[in-house]
């Protein structure tokens, strides 16, 4: 029974691990979702230069 006790800083490793490979293969699937929606178009020239030009009055 003793060759499977883990002292409490090997659990918190193994444990944090585990958390770390949970959150890397999460971000890879967000990823390829986002990814999958297809190309990203910019916006339109005349929206930023309109934005561009209420911030300026705003000031």
């Amino acid at each position: 029974m003793d060759r499977f006790k883990v002292d409490r800083s090997k659990l918190v490793a193994v444990i944090t691990g585990v958390i770390s490979l949970l959150l890397a293969v999460g971000y890879l699937v967000l990823v390829q979702i986002l990814d999958f929606r297809g190309d990203m178009v910019p916006a339109p020239i005349s929206t930023l230069v309109g934005m561009f030009t209420y911030s300026l009055t705003a000031i």
